[in-house]
């Protein structure tokens, strides 16, 4: 890692301490540095897991939906019913009006 890296970058793997408030509905912000540092914007997901005095949160991430496997890039998620049948008549009507000229 270089120092241009450090630079840009200066949060990367840095740990941070500091005390945040409940409000009177039992919600918490969370630092802009951190956020920012997380990735995190609005209507992200948290994992929440408390053990004993310990309090954890960790962003919930979608799972890749590509892959690469032999060089090609795979979808790896889920098709949903009602998008194939659309997604075939679209292709249809293009292949069709390819046809027609």
């Amino acid at each position: 890692m270089n120092a241009i890296y450090r630079w840009v970058h200066p949060l990367y793997n840095a740990i941070m301490s500091t005390k945040i408030t409940l409000d009177k509905a039992g919600r918490v912000v969370l630092p802009k540095p951190l956020r920012d540092q997380m990735q995190l914007v609005p209507g992200d997901t948290l994992q929440l897991e408390a053990e004993g005095e310990c309090i954890t949160l960790r962003p919930v991430r979608p799972k890749a939906t590509l892959k690469k496997e032999c060089g090609v890039w795979v979808y790896q998620g889920e098709a949903t019913d009602a998008s194939i049948p659309d997604l075939l008549d679209l292709e249809r009507e293009r292949r069709s009006r390819d046809f027609r000229g």
